[in-house]
């Protein structure tokens, strides 16, 4: 089992690289095209951070392994809200911009209950809904690249700043980081499934406790590294804006990528991760309606990290529960 302990961990270091490496190349790619950067953090950048649960979800569902393709999201998700954003709030209070509490948030509540509804209404994911999905994530793409445009009124003084840029970027080189990423997030996901697999028959654990804990969190590491970096630098809005976008982007495109390459199957012990998800975007809503008004404190912090460990204890200490929703 060391053995396979160790390609775990290899396996997650190469899916840590491949996506800087993705997001570096894929970057200065856009820069030297003259793409505006904060069209280049909404897109390039959000997606890059979520990379690893894309080739480990999608692995999983080539291979069969439907618990991990749907814990992995799940868990993710999870991850990303009570732990990586309870410990952002933690570090500084987040401040949230209008938008993000009238209208991204309650899309992030709405996608789960669609998702959920998915899940439930005949145990699968099949190509029509998976469709849907990934449709619903080119809707919510076009809205944030409109908004933000509209919001930052982009002016030709951008792309003059990134002409200069673009002068010193090595075109091929980056080519080659683009195609390193990719390679390694492949590499990377095949390990993590192939060794997730033997480590829970080897220990006679479920492949659900795994992937919604080890595998989750392992995937998550991208996001975690660049909302706290974004919350020491006291810039709420990056470290607000990756979790959220990467929550949407998890359901809504890997999910949809999964079941578009072929049907998931899900299990009903997976409604626990469902509601606990529900309640914490709830909450999250809820949090900038109350004193001090449009703000995430510590307090609220501290009420995410003691929701994700005790959501920890109670799922590795009595596994599956199945729920109907």
């Amino acid at each position: 089992m060391i053995l396979e302990v160790f390609l775990i961990i290899i396996g997650f270091f190469l899916l840590i690289k491949g996506a800087d490496y993705l997001v570096e190349g894929a970057s200065k790619i856009a820069k030297k095209f003259y793409i505006p950067e904060i069209i280049i953090g909404l897109t390039i950048v959000s997606m890059g951070t979520s990379m690893p649960e894309l080739f480990v979800s999608t692995t999983s569902a080539l291979e069969g392994y439907s618990d991990i393709a749907i814990g992995n999201v799940l868990g993710s998700n999870i991850c990303n809200l009570l732990l990586i954003l309870g410990v952002s709030a933690i570090i500084r209070q987040i401040e949230f911009k209008k938008e993000t509490r009238v209208i991204e948030i309650p899309s992030m509540l709405a996608i789960t209950v669609i998702f959920s509804i998915f899940c439930n209404s005949n145990k699968i994911i099949d190509r029509a809904e998976a469709s849907i999905l990934i449709a619903m994530f080119v809707v919510f793409l076009c809205y944030t690249i409109w908004i933000s445009i509209k919001e930052k009124n982009i002016k030709n003084s951008s792309i003059k700043e990134n002409s200069g840029q673009a002068e010193n970027i090595n075109f091929i080189r980056n080519i080659v980081f683009v195609i390193l990423g990719i390679i390694a997030l492949k590499f990377g996901g095949d390990l993590v499934v192939e060794n997730v697999k033997k480590v829970a028959l080897l220990l006679n654990i479920s492949e659900k406790i795994i992937s919604v804990t080890i595998v989750a969190l392992g995937t998550s590491l991208p996001e975690l590294v660049t909302s706290v970096m974004a919350q020491i630098r006291g810039d709420s809005d990056i470290a607000v804006g990756n979790i959220i976008g990467s929550n949407i982007y998890n359901i809504l495109f890997i999910v949809g990528v999964s079941g578009a390459i072929t049907p998931i199957s899900y299990s009903i012990s997976y409604n626990v991760e469902i509601i606990i998800l529900i309640i914490s975007t709830l909450l999250l809503g809820i949090f900038p309606i109350i004193t001090p008004k449009g703000k995430m404190t510590k307090s609220n912090g501290f009420i995410y990290l003691f929701m994700y460990i005790l959501y920890m204890i109670i799922i590795t200490h009595n596994g599956n529960i199945p729920i109907n929703i």
